[in-house]
C-alpha cells in the first residue's frame, strides 16, 4: 500500500497483439474514470516487444502507440514483471487479443500471486481459441454457426477445390465468413461471395498479424438481427455465482458494409447500436438466457460479452464470446449500463468491488478509502452545460468531443449538464443512458419533448457554456452570439473572430493582409466554377488542393493532381457537398504541424505537434480511429525554428482576436524549399474551437507543459469566465475561485 493508504490498481495496456492500439483506447478510458478517491492509478503500458513502463500520464491522452513509442526509454519508468507487485496491488486488465486475453498474462499474475480483472487461466485461453471453443459449446448443444478450418501451415500448398470440397460437404454455401482463429475487433476478417475469391481471404485471415501464420475458420454467414449482451458477476459476497445480463444491444451494420468491420467498431458516429434491442420479449429473453449460459459454460468471470445473431426463424446463434471487452468511451459495456443508470465511473469501479470481493479483500479497499475526522462540506459546484451534436458534417466528432468535456469537467469544481443540440438546434438535456450513444442519429431518435429545453432557459439551469459544436453556426459567431445575449460566460472566442476564423479564406485574406504567409487561393461559387476554370486555368499550379471554405475534419478534401482532374472533381464536389462556394489553394510543400495557443489577452503557443498523412491529405480516419494516423509531439525541429513557430503562432492568435484557446494547422518550409530562400511559416487554418475528443492533440501539447487534460479543461473555463467578465449573482459568490 501507499503511503497514502490508497489501493494501487495498476491498468495494463497495449501489449504484444495487433490490438494493441484498441487497448490503449481502452487503457486511457479506464483510468480517465478510476474511483480517485478510493485507488491510485498506475498506468502499466506493454510494447509489442513485451517490455513493460510505468506510463508517465503525459503520454496517457496520446492519439497512436506511436506518437510516444521512441520516448519511452528516457520518460518513462522500465519495470520486471517480477517487481510488479512491489507497484500494484490488483491488475486491471486493458489488453485484448494474444497474450491478453488467452491466459497468458493471467498464468503470469496467477504465478505472481497479483489479482486481477476478468477470467482466470482456462476460460481465458479457451476464449481466444475460436476452434476449441466452439467445439465446447457445440458439445453443450449451443447453436453455432457451421464451419470449416484451414491449418495456416497448408497456406503455401492450399488447394482452393479442396477447401470447397470441405464447404460442400459441410453445407456451407457463399456468402461465407473468413475468419483468423486467434484475433479480435475484426482483424482479418472477410465475407467472401464467390470461390474467386476465397484465397485472398483466408491468406489475409491466415496473415493479419505479421509475426505469424495461423489457422483460420471458414463459417456459414449467419443473417438476422446481430446483437451483443454484456453481463456482469454479482457483487455480493453470497451470490457470487450470481450473474445477470446489462442488457441486448443490436448492432445495425452501414449499408454498403457486408460485415460489422474494425472502422464501425471504432470511427465515431459509425453503424447504428440499438439499446435495448428491437425484438420482442420473448426473443429478447431468449437472447439473455442463452448469454448467460454460453458465459457459465465457459466459466468466465466477472465480466462477459456475448456476439451473436437471431435468425429470422428464432434461433440464437452464437459467433464470438468474450471474456474481456473493449472499453473505448462509447463502447457497448457503457451504452448497457447506462440503461440501468450507472456511469462510466460506477460501472468501472463495480468491476473491481466484484474482483476484489471473489479475492476476499474488498474489506481492506473500502477500509483504507475516504476521509479519516471530520467531514468536510462540499462548495456548491459550478454548473456548466456541455453542448454538442448541431448539424454540420462534423456532429460526430461533436458528440465525442462533448462526452469526452463532461467526463473531465473536475467533479470537485463542476456540475455537468449534457445539452444535445439536434438537427433542428433545438437543445435536449441528456441522460447517461442518452449520452453514450453511439451516434446523433441514434441520440436524435431517442430523445423526447420532455427532455425539451429552451436557449432562452440555459441562464436558469448553468453557471458556464462550454460549447463542443464544430463547424456551421455552433463555430460561426451565431451560438456565441446567443450566449452574449444570454449573458453567459462561454469558452473560447468571440462572435467575430468566430465568424472570421469559420471562413477559411477570409482568414487567409486576412492574415495576409497582416503581413503573414498563406497559401494562394481561390474562392468559387457554383453557378461560375466552369468560368473560372476556363479563365484561371493558366493561373492554376498543380497539384492543388479542393476543399469547402467554411468545414472542417478533412470533410471533402480533396488533392488534385492534374488539370484534367480539376473540372470533373469541381463538378462532383458541388453535387455532393450541397455547397455554394469552394476553395482552391496551392498545394504548399514542407513540413505539417499543428500547434494550440491558449490565453486571453497573455497568450501561450504549446509545443507543435508534426502531422504525419498517410495519403494525399489528412483523412477523418486518421484523425479519429484508433490506431490510424500519427502526431509527433513535441515536432522534431531545430531549437530556432521552434521559436520562430512561436512567436508566428502567438501573433496569428492575438491578430484574429482569439480568446481561450486555438489550434492553428501550417507549414513550415526551410530555406531550401522556401520561394524566399529562408525559413517560413505558412498559415493554413485557424480552429476557433478544436476537436476535444479523448485523443486530440491539444491534449498532446498541454501535457508537455505540465497540464493533464482535466486541469486543461479548468484552464479552458477560466479563461472564459475571465474574459466575458459577466456574472450573475451566484457568479459574483464565486470570484474568489477566479
Amino acid at each position: 500500500m501507499t503511503s497514502k493508504n490508497k489501493f494501487r490498481v495498476g491498468v495494463l495496456m497495449g501489449g504484444r497483439s495487433i490490438e494493441r492500439e484498441v487497448s490503449f483506447n481502452s487503457g486511457r478510458t479506464i483510468c480517465d474514470h478510476l474511483d480517485v478517491s478510493k485507488y491510485e492509478i498506475i498506468p502499466i503500458f506493454q510494447t509489442h516487444f513485451g517490455d513493460l513502463y510505468i506510463l508517465p500520464w503525459h503520454f496517457l491522452h496520446r492519439g497512436k502507440i506511436s506518437d510516444f513509442f521512441d520516448r519511452l526509454e528516457k520518460e518513462a519508468k522500465k519495470i520486471d514483471w517480477d517487481d510488479l507487485k512491489k507497484y500494484v496491488d490488483f491488475i486491471y486488465l486493458a489488453i485484448h487479443g494474444r497474450f491478453a486475453e488467452d491466459g497468458t498474462v493471467q498464468g503470469f499474475l496467477e504465478v505472481l500471486q497479483i489479482p486481477y480483472l476478468g477470467s482466470k487461466v482456462f476460460s481465458s485461453a479457451l476464449g481466444m481459441n475460436k476452434i476449441m471453443q466452439k467445439k465446447f459449446l457445440k458439445s453443450f448443444e449451443i447453436d453455432i454457426p457451421k464451419d470449416i478450418v484451414v491449418k495456416g501451415s497448408q497456406l503455401k500448398n492450399l488447394s482452393i477445390e479442396d477447401v470447397l470440397i470441405k464447404l460442400y460437404k459441410e453445407k456451407i454455401n457463399f456468402p461465407c465468413v473468413v475468419k483468423p482463429v486467434h484475433e479480435g475487433s475484426s482483424f482479418g476478417v472477410s465475407v467472401v461471395e464467390k470461390k474467386d475469391d476465397l484465397f485472398e481471404a483466408i491468406k489475409t485471415a491466415a496473415c493479419c498479424d505479421s509475426s505469424r501464420v495461423q489457422n483460420v475458420l471458414i463459417e456459414e454467414k449467419i443473417e438476422g438481427m446481430e446483437f451483443v449482451v454484456v453481463s456482469l458477476q454479482n457483487n455480493k459476497p453470497k451470490n457470487l455465482d450470481d450473474w445477470f445480463s446489462l442488457s441486448v444491444t443490436q448492432v445495425n451494420i452501414e449499408k454498403d458494409s457486408k460485415f460489422y468491420d474494425y472502422i464501425q467498431k471504432y470511427m465515431p458516429g459509425r453503424a447504428t447500436k440499438i439499446t435495448p434491442a428491437r425484438c420482442s420479449k420473448k426473443y429478447y429473453d431468449k437472447i439473455i438466457k442463452t448469454c448467460l449460459e454460453v458465459t457459465k459454460i465457459l466459466n468466465m468471470s466477472t465480466i462477459s460479452r456475448i456476439d451473436g445473431f437471431l435468425t429470422n426463424d428464432g434461433r440464437v446463434v452464437i459467433v464470438d464470446p468474450n471474456s474481456l471487452t473493449g472499453m473505448a468511451p462509447s463502447t457497448f459495456l457503457f451504452h448497457q449500463a447506462a440503461e440501468i443508470g450507472m456511469s462510466h465511473t460506477d460501472l468501472i469501479n463495480y468491476l473491481i468491488d466484484v474482483e476484489l470481493c471473489q479475492y476476499g479483500i474488498q474489506n481492506i479497499v473500502l477500509n483504507n478509502s475516504g476521509f479519516k475526522g471530520k467531514v468536510k462540506v462540499e462548495e456548491q459546484k459550478i454548473k456548466v452545460v456541455v453542448l454538442f451534436g448541431g448539424n454540420t458534417n462534423e456532429k460526430e466528432i461533436s458528440l465525442e468531443s462533448g462526452r469526452n468535456i463532461c467526463y473531465k469537467l473536475s467533479p470537485q469544481k463542476y456540475e455537468f449538464i449534457p445539452v444535445f443540440v439536434n438537427n433542428s438546434m433545438e437543445l435536449f438535456k441528456l441522460s447517461q443512458k442518452l449520452l453514450v450513444q453511439n451516434s446523433t442519429r441514434e441520440i436524435s431518435k431517442m430523445v423526447t419533448d420532455d427532455q425539451k429545453i429552451k436557449w432562452s432557459s440555459l441562464p436558469k439551469i448553468c453557471d458556464f457554456v462550454f460549447i463542443a459544436l464544430h463547424g456551421g453556426v455552433g463555430e460561426n459567431g451565431s451560438v456565441q452570439g446567443i450566449l452574449e445575449m444570454l449573458g453567459l460566460p462561454y469558452n473560447g472566442s468571440g462572435v467575430l473572430t468566430s465568424a472570421l476564423c469559420m471562413d477559411k479564406f477570409k482568414t487567409s485574406q486576412f492574415l495576409s493582409s497582416q503581413g503573414f504567409n498563406v497559401p494562394k487561393s481561390f474562392l468559387v461559387d457554383k453557378q461560375n466554377f466552369k468560368k473560372f476554370y476556363k479563365d484561371n486555368k493558366n493561373k492554376l499550379s498543380f497539384p492543388l488542393i479542393l476543399k469547402p471554405h467554411n468545414d472542417g475534419c478533412s470533410v471533402f478534401v480533396k488533392k488534385i493532381k492534374c488539370e484534367k482532374d480539376l473540372e470533373k472533381e469541381l463538378d462532383f464536389y458541388f453535387k455532393e457537398s450541397g455547397k455554394k462556394y469552394v476553395l482552391i489553394e496551392e498545394c504548399v510543400a514542407g513540413i505539417e504541424l499543428t500547434c494550440g495557443v491558449i490565453g486571453n489577452d497573455k497568450v501561450l503557443s504549446l509545443p507543435p505537434s508534426k502531422v504525419f498523412a498517410g495519403k494525399d491529405v489528412l483523412s477523418i480516419e486518421e484523425k479519429f480511429l484508433p490506431g490510424q494516423g500519427e502526431n509527433l509531439t513535441p515536432a522534431p525541429l531545430p531549437k530556432n525554428v521552434l521559436i520562430l513557430v512561436k512567436k508566428t503562432m502567438e501573433e496569428v492568435y492575438k491578430s484574429l482576436n482569439c480568446k481561450g484557446y486555438a489550434r492553428i494547422d501550417f507549414f513550415y518550409q526551410d530555406f531550401k524549399i522556401s520561394p524566399i530562400k529562408k525559413d517560413r511559416i505558412i498559415i493554413l487554418e485557424v480552429n476557433s474551437l478544436p476537436g476535444m475528443t479523448p485523443a486530440t492533440c491539444l491534449f498532446h501539447q498541454a501535457a508537455e507543459i505540465g497540464l493533464k487534460p482535466m486541469e486543461f479543461i479548468d484552464k479552458i473555463v477560466e479563461f472564459g469566465f475571465e474574459n466575458h467578465k459577466i456574472f450573475s449573482k451566484k457568479n459574483l459568490e464565486k470570484e474568489k475561485w477566479l
